[in-house]
């Protein structure tokens, strides 16, 4: 939508998603005047242009290919986290690889510094499951964990008993959905 939000249906439930990107420095990357864009599946008429200029010009994504950004692709869990690595700047990991599914170099640096950082633990059995599309509560949960680790507050709370599926929240992502949902 024109306002940054994003709406759809999850469960029969209706959500509104609401994204604000964060002031990055430019990184010495193309001027939003100068850019050029070079993924023929976005248009400079698309609601998500701007969004998607961002974030190229400011090196946290880098598209699909060369030429494609894949606008309606899934996020993944690799994804994710690369985004958040690189707006940290792509610090080195110091410890040892606790999964065994790192099987992309574009990620994997990226996967084992959040998990050092206690931003992702996995998914269980040696697992990060990097290619799996994020649901919302893991979304949340990353987002949470990674918000604490920047020293923001991360205190506020709201009741989600009024979502139909709120007892299909995990115990782990309790706290964080209801994080996620206090701010808005």
């Amino acid at each position: 939508n024109a306002d940054g939000t994003y709406s759809f249906t999850y469960d029969g439930v209706a959500v509104t998603v609401k994204a604000t990107f964060l002031a990055i420095p430019d990184n010495g990357n193309q001027g939003a005047d100068t850019w050029t864009n070079p993924f023929a599946d976005v248009k400079s008429t698309d609601w998500f242009y701007e969004h998607v200029r961002y974030v190229s010009q400011n090196g946290l994504m880098s598209g699909t290919t060369g030429t494609t950004f894949a606008p309606s692709a899934q996020l993944s869990r690799g994804m994710l986290v690369t985004i958040l690595w690189r707006m940290e700047n792509t610090p080195k990991s110091t410890g040892t690889n606790p999964f065994t599914d790192l099987t992309q170099d574009w990620y994997r640096e990226a996967v084992l510094w959040a998990s050092e950082n206690n931003i992702v633990t996995g998914l269980g059995g040696g697992l990060f499951g990097p290619d799996d599309a994020v649901t919302r509560e893991q979304l949340a949960t990353i987002l949470y964990r990674y918000s604490s680790f920047k020293k923001q507050d991360v205190s506020a709370s709201t009741d989600l008993s009024a979502y139909t599926d709120a007892g299909k929240i995990s115990d782990w992502a309790k706290d964080a959905m209801a994080w996620a949902h206090a701010k808005g």
